[in-house]
């Protein structure tokens, strides 16, 4: 059997491009960003430098792990592919696992120098999970409610790592946002593995929804967003307007409510809807963050 020609630099770039998932890139880069910015006011390198590692190198290493220890899985999933996710060329499992390594590397070694022992801390935390949601032996992807934690981890970490860097006085308000976002991460996880019943059953893979059913994580997953909502009743004016935001997804999410295992793979459209809603979340955050920045200038 002839062996499978070497893949050009080209290519393999390419592949390490969509692995890390472009359009996810602002999803961990924005919140570090705002909350560093907003606690300290002030464009310094420290910002500049945390913000590249949670755009970039962040979601190579979160995506890229992913994609080689879920690689027999991903070959039964028919959605898999660009924003869904890559079926990553078994040739190049290897050049990801390094290069993710490689690439953060050195943001994270000038992050450990200017940060303090708490930071170092909270960013340790951060990595572990972005390695271990995916890798043997915890894996924590395959274990029921511990996967949509972790998955939430990966999100609302990068904004808590910039609130301790940027050394924020921790509010009852401060502390309603971190929850909220936790919140909406563990109902985008429960509500994206809904779509992958059939196929994480067919590869042996559990999850929050192959353990307790497609409906019922769906049903889940609208609490979750609508407790989201809640929670940002609690923050500093006009934060509470953000209460709002939590809406739409649950609009997005309510026709799947009362899907069957079966036919699961038909959220896959409400969950495009979803990368579409983050847009609009995201353009009416930063108002509201602009909006907040001047009352408290």
């Amino acid at each position: 059997m002839t062996a499978a020609p070497p893949l050009r630099a080209g290519a393999v770039l390419r592949q390490l491009f969509i692995s890390s998932r472009p359009v996810s890139w602002i999803n961990t880069a924005y919140p570090f960003a705002a909350a560093y910015l907003m606690t300290t006011r002030e464009i310094d390198a420290t910002l500049i430098v945390g913000t590249l590692f949670f755009l970039v190198p962040y979601n190579l290493a979160m995506y890229g792990i992913n994609d080689v220890f879920d690689y027999e899985s991903d070959l039964r999933n028919p959605r898999k592919g660009g924003a869904h996710g890559a079926v990553l060329d078994r040739r190049l499992h290897r050049a990801t696992l390094w290069a993710s390594g490689l690439l953060c590397l050195p943001f994270v070694v000038y992050l450990v120098i200017v940060g303090s022992p708490l930071s170092l801390l909270v960013l340790g935390a951060s990595l572990f999970f972005v390695v271990f949601y995916s890798a043997p032996p915890l894996r924590l992807k395959e274990r029921p409610f511990l996967d949509s934690v972790t998955s939430s981890i990966h999100f609302f970490s990068p904004a808590v790592y910039g609130l301790v860097l940027a050394a924020a006085t921790w509010t009852l308000p401060l502390v309603a946002i971190i929850v909220a976002f936790a919140l909406w991460g563990v109902a985008s996880h429960a509500f994206g593995a809904v779509q992958d019943v059939v196929a994480d059953r067919e590869a042996g893979i559990a999850s929050i929804a192959t353990a307790r059913g497609a409906r019922w994580t769906v049903r889940f997953a609208l609490a979750c967003y609508a407790a989201a909502g809640l929670a940002m009743l609690a923050t500093t004016w006009p934060g509470p307007l953000a209460a709002v935001l939590a809406v739409p997804y649950i609009i997005a999410v309510w026709p799947y409510r009362s899907i069957a295992d079966a036919d699961a793979s038909a959220a896959t459209a409400g969950w495009s809807r979803f990368l579409w809603i983050n847009q609009l979340s995201g353009f009416v955050v930063t108002l509201l963050l602009i909006w907040y920045a001047f009352l408290t200038a």
